[in-house]
């Protein structure tokens, strides 16, 4: 058998093509995973234009943002909204709803709901010595 490469490969005549089974399960580090932001410690309503936080309590029809003026009961805040749904809505609904962004009044309104994830605040201070600290000589 002639090869076009001469280094060893999985075409060896000795491989048999068997791979090397795993050990067991693998051990996960204790700790936050991912990019370090832990598990998330809140459950919280946002604006979709502005990102404010809103009050818990439920939306009711007139309701506004505190931040932006926009209005909150409106189907892009709605934990039903998918744009790859019919009509762009999970739910059976009997006639599309053109403006996503206006206010409406669909009985199925649900405010959907944003996890939050702690964070460390650094102050200026703090990241003034960190900066001065790079050039300490």
């Amino acid at each position: 058998m002639s090869r076009k490469y001469k280094q060893s490969g999985y075409q060896d005549e000795g491989s048999s093509g068997a791979r090397r089974k795993p050990s067991g399960p693998r051990e996960r580090p204790e700790g936050p995973r991912g990019r370090g932001l832990g598990a998330p410690t809140a459950s919280v309503f946002l604006c979709r234009l502005c990102g404010e936080h809103q009050a818990g309590e439920p939306v009711s029809a007139d309701s506004v943002c505190a931040g932006c003026g926009a209005d909150l009961r409106t189907c892009t805040h709605c934990a039903h909204f998918d744009t790859s749904a019919p009509f762009e809505c999970r739910e059976d609904i009997p006639q599309r709803i053109s403006k996503k962004a206006a206010r409406n009044d669909c009985d199925l309104f649900r405010m959907k709901l944003t996890q939050e994830f702690a964070r460390e605040v650094e102050t200026a201070s703090d990241a003034k010595t960190a900066f001065d600290d790079l050039f300490d000589f």
